[in-house]
């Protein structure tokens, strides 16, 4: 089991980039969540077996089809015990 924290920059607010993570954790079935920050930048936990957490992160390094992702900066963080995986809006 594993925990990561990623923080994505670059063109990924206000293109539906939060819904693709979103349909591809589901499709792994990895829990956790993913939002906007103030900063312009997307924030996802991811929370699954290591394989399916690292396709994800794969997943937000490339992005979404209409994304331009800058940088993702991935951090290994404790265990959450996240029960889904949902869009956090602030």
């Amino acid at each position: 089991m594993k925990t990561n924290k990623v923080v994505i920059s670059g063109l990924v607010q206000g293109i539906f980039f939060r819904n693709f993570i979103k349909g591809k954790a589901d499709e792994l079935g990895v829990k956790g969540h993913v939002r906007n920050l103030e900063t312009g930048e997307v924030e996802v936990f991811l929370e699954g077996e290591d394989g399916k957490v690292n396709k994800m992160v794969e997943i937000c390094k490339k992005g979404s089809p209409h994304s331009q992702v800058k940088e993702a900066v991935v951090e290994e963080i404790k265990h959450i015990g996240f029960e889904d995986f949902k869009v956090v809006n602030i």
